[in-house]
């Protein structure tokens, strides 16, 4: 399980290297769909899989109504992709600038003291999101359903702004 939880993590760095270096929204939107995988994965392996799950649900819907506006607004011929010149060498920089924060900052760590919440289940007698579900459809409800109207009227904005002068997606027909 530990060396699972470093591949998310890794993926997890890696995709935030590729949002941050990446200047077309193309490539961007997709490196941000791996640092959102890669995170709730995370989640998944430190015991929260139904937050996991919410939050990849509304994180992707969150990066639909983005995609949607900045390749509306930045719609380039020719965007540059991963293996472009300049892109390369912004993803050394940041993984130089990685590597050195991970050589200053983790002298005290060591892989073989992280236990998970899975490799405890002789401790525990029930799962440790069981109460943050009951808690987000009781006391919560409300914003969940104000959360969702918020998104879909974000969407609709984004779409009418983005249309511009032609005719875009909110067309009368």
């Amino acid at each position: 399980m530990t060396y699972v939880m470093c591949i998310f993590m890794l993926g997890l760095i890696m995709g935030l290297i590729v949002v941050a270096s990446n200047p077309s929204p193309y490539f961007g939107a997709l490196g941000l769909v791996m640092v959102s995988g890669m995170g709730c994965g995370l989640l998944v392996g430190h015991g929260a899989p139904f937050l996991s799950l919410v939050l990849f649900l509304i994180y992707l819907g969150g990066m639909l109504v983005v995609f949607a506006y900045s390749a509306a607004l930045a719609a380039e011929p020719y965007p540059e992709t991963l293996g472009s010149r300049s892109v390369v060498l912004n993803v050394g920089m940041y993984l130089v600038a990685v590597l050195l924060g991970v050589n200053f900052f983790g002298g005290g760590w060591y892989v073989n003291s992280w236990v998970s919440v899975d490799e405890m289940v002789e401790f525990s007698v029930f799962r440790g999101d069981m109460a943050g579900v009951a808690l987000m459809y009781s006391a919560g409800g409300c914003m969940l359903v104000v959360s969702a109207w918020v998104l879909l009227l974000t969407l609709f904005v984004v779409l009418e702004v983005s249309r511009g002068l032609s005719r875009g997606a909110l067309r009368a027909v």
